[in-house]
């Protein structure tokens, strides 16, 4: 690994929340609900998550991005597939079941309470607030999220890698970092996974990616072309190392390859506001905490989380 939590002085710890809290949301059962009977297995869960972070990762920054816009204009614009499958019928939102929407503002207040920053950015999705933050980080960042397309801000040189959630929670999120994207995907940085991923597509994203590229496929022409750009300049001067199928493909694809790069790569330079990101060790409203607690039933895992920012150095 570039580098272990205990080995430096200052870390921040970026969590992508919605990827968390549907995490929480579909893993906790509903049956974890509020006083009033009002489901909160979302907000439980992703305060149990923040808990166990904090206390194996030893953060000394925290950021937890909210999408502001889950299906950006200028992503729709590039490529209107985006997402078009979520689109609720009525056309005014995501497809999200009910049960999670006012949790969300739950979780919103919570972190509020306890101090800890949050926000999302008008016009942009939470990968953009992540990929904004860890390029301007200054110290070693792990980014938290369910999503692999935030591999692409994985940067050994920068000391910025991904902790990916799977099925079986946070305590068991893998690291990524350089080596294991060559090891799991044979590319060799987080920006030829970004090229990578916009190759094989990405059916739950709307993105088809080009036919007849599958992973294998898609890492053997960046590993024998370097980039997209030299994979499409060897398109167009009809190289001999690409088989006539490859060609026929490559070229019939040629409008989603223009376009697909700016949905695909998250943005560097969201206008993320002024923020404190400094890690709590007390709740910063005592009272409005004890409230959110005892209004919400949140038990164990309130207990969880303020000890867990209590004991971080």
């Amino acid at each position: 690994m570039v580098w272990q939590p205990d080995q430096v002085a200052d870390r921040l710890l970026l969590l992508d929340a919605p990827s968390l809290y549907f995490r929480a949301f579909f893993g906790v059962p509903d049956t974890v609900r509020a006083p009033d009977g009002t489901p909160v297995n979302a907000v439980r869960g992703f305060l149990d998550f923040v808990a166990r972070l904090v206390t194996d990762r030893q953060p000394t920054r925290l950021v937890a991005a909210m999408d502001a816009d889950w299906r950006p204009a200028f992503r729709v614009a590039a490529l209107p597939s985006y997402k078009a499958h979520r689109v609720a019928p009525a056309g005014d939102g995501e497809v999200v079941p009910d049960a999670i929407v006012p949790q969300v503002a739950v979780i919103q207040d919570c972190l509020d309470a306890l101090g800890l920053c949050w926000f999302g950015v008008p016009g942009y999705e939470a990968d953009d607030v992540l990929g904004t933050l860890a390029t301007a980080s200054r110290v070693p960042t792990e980014v938290v999220t369910g999503d692999r397309d935030l591999f692409q801000l994985v940067d050994d040189a920068r000391k910025v890698r991904v902790l990916y959630v799977a099925a079986k929670g946070v305590g068991a999120a893998e690291v990524y970092d350089e080596a294991r994207l060559r090891e799991k995907y044979a590319v060799a940085s987080g920006e030829a996974y970004a090229e990578f991923a916009l190759l094989r597509g990405d059916p739950s994203d709307g993105l088809p990616g080009v036919p007849g590229v599958g992973e294998k496929t898609a890492a053997a022409l960046l590993a024998r072309y370097g980039t997209l750009a030299g994979l499409r300049a060897a398109v167009d001067a009809g190289d001999k190392g690409l088989s006539a199928p490859q060609l026929q493909r490559l070229r019939a694809a040629s409008a989603y390859l223009d376009a697909a790069p700016v949905v695909v790569r998250v943005a560097r330079d969201a206008p993320v506001p002024e923020h404190d990101d400094r890690l709590p060790r007390e709740p910063r409203d005592t009272a409005r905490w004890q409230e959110l607690v005892e209004r919400w039933g949140l038990g164990g895992a309130a207990d969880r989380v303020t000890a867990a920012l209590s004991a971080a150095r």
